[in-house]
């Protein structure tokens, strides 16, 4: 340990945070989860990068690695471990004007992206939340206001610079390293530290995007013509349907459509959005034409003592009423969770199921319960939860692993199914034999 960080203070040209520090406390955290790292190592550069690794790989230490820090199980930080914070590692940059190739550091953020792409007319499908990072929601997925038109915001991904357990640099893309490359776009941080991304982006105009609010009395029918809308729109429409809300009412909440139309003609968005509108009683409407940077929201960071569980599911065609009539009675139930449903499919149903370790491809949608309050709350609602996720099991297709607070073997079991999950193990084995990279919904080595 002492030789490790004699070399770690030669090698390092970054921040090293340690406990007792003026801006440990800050630095010690994640945006939702608390922790007592040893370290808290800030990079500057690539080869700082690599120092962290090789410290953490020689003083047998646990190793966080933090992008945005929004991770709901706080892979972000740990106890008495290290944590790599890539916040110094995000410039964005578009490198071929032609292409619209965008190279993004490792810890970036979504808003700090759109804001550099918006004055050149090009955006990203990404997340909807400006402060999440480009890692974690990458490596893991990317579900966000332009899904059903580009896909995820794995699937425009074209290479990733990525540093290994042995604290190489290693490129991967679909010529260098093409089973890397896989296994990044789903696998998580399974495989080392991606200090860079470079996307594929595209020309974007404003969109039309708000959202349409029904009377919770309606929430049933209103989602199961919402679901069979979507079936059928254009894949320029995405949308999310949100109900249940405690901070609105709970059972009494509105249900709210949220729409987003990618594209300026308001023909176009009328006939996609105006299904949406004749399902029930609009009590309210506020839908307008956006920059589409303007649809990403600010992230909330809990007030101390609060927590935030989620846990998420897939459902496909076959299932989609069914989860939606059980997540509907249970949205009109006191203590009821707070529930969010995202239509998928679209480009993301276009993409050969093997072609990246993201195994969801088939799934309509994306829905997601969020239990908020300080721990008593949380735990007096936890009978209910679980009863509410036993009624969906039969039903339920996967997990996402953006939308989950825990990491059981169950919960990495719905992420990766068993070939998925195999052949991702044997990229393990090959990149990261020891499981320095184990704070995620890890993949073991075989």
């Amino acid at each position: 340990m002492s030789t490790a960080l004699e070399t770690l203070r030669r090698d390092f040209g970054g921040d090293i945070i340690e406990p007792g520090a003026a801006e440990y406390e800050p630095a010690s955290r994640s945006v939702l989860a608390s922790g007592s790292p040893a370290f808290v190592l800030r990079p500057g550069s690539v080869e700082d990068v690599r120092a962290a690794v090789r410290f953490a790989a020689e003083a047998g230490l646990v190793l966080s690695v933090r992008g945005g820090g929004h991770a709901f199980a706080g892979f972000g930080t740990n106890d008495g471990g290290v944590v790599i914070d890539l916040g110094l590692l995000a410039t964005v940059e578009i490198t071929d004007k032609e292409r619209h190739l965008v190279r993004i550091g490792g810890g970036a953020t979504w808003g700090q992206v759109a804001d550099v792409l918006a004055p050149h007319g090009l955006a990203i499908s990404s997340g909807d939340t400006r402060s999440v990072g480009v890692g974690g929601l990458t490596l893991t997925g990317g579900i966000g206001w332009k899904v059903r038109k580009y896909g995820l915001a794995l699937d425009n991904l074209v290479a990733a610079e990525v540093v290994t357990a042995d604290a190489e640099l290693v490129r991967a893309s679909a010529e260098d390293d093409p089973e890397l490359f896989w296994a990044i776009r789903g696998g998580g941080g399974n495989f080392g530290v991606v200090t860079a991304f470079v996307f594929a982006a595209h020309p974007t105009t404003d969109v039309f995007y708000g959202r349409i609010a029904f009377p919770a009395a309606q929430a049933a029918a209103v989602l199961q013509g919402w679901a069979e809308h979507l079936r059928t729109a254009p894949v320029e429409l995405t949308s999310i349907a949100n109900f249940a809300n405690p901070f609105a009412g709970g059972p009494e909440a509105p249900v709210e459509i949220q729409v987003a139309f990618d594209g300026d003609d308001p023909g176009l968005a009328a006939r996609a959005i105006d299904p949406i509108r004749r399902l029930g009683t609009v009590i309210d409407d506020d839908v307008a034409l956006r920059p589409y940077a303007d649809t990403l929201v600010e992230g909330a960071t809990p007030p101390p003592g609060i927590r935030l569980v989620t846990r998420s599911g897939f459902a496909g065609r076959e299932s989609a009423s069914e989860v939606l009539r059980i997540l509907a009675e249970a949205g009109a139930s006191q203590g009821s969770p707070f529930i969010s449903v995202r239509g998928v499919g679209g480009a993301v149903s276009r993409v050969a199921g093997d072609a990246t370790a993201y195994a969801h491809r088939e799934a309509e949608l994306m829905f997601v319960t969020t239990t908020v309050g300080p721990a008593p709350v949380v735990e007096a609602a936890r009978p209910a939860l679980e009863a509410l996720w036993a009624r969906l099991a039969p039903h339920v297709d996967g997990a996402y692993a953006n939308f989950l607070a825990s990491a059981t073997e169950e919960d990495v079991a719905a992420v990766y199914p068993a070939p998925t999950y195999e052949r991702l193990a044997a990229v393990k084995r090959h990149y990261d034999p020891g499981n320095l990279f184990a704070r995620n919904h890890n993949v073991r080595p075989r």
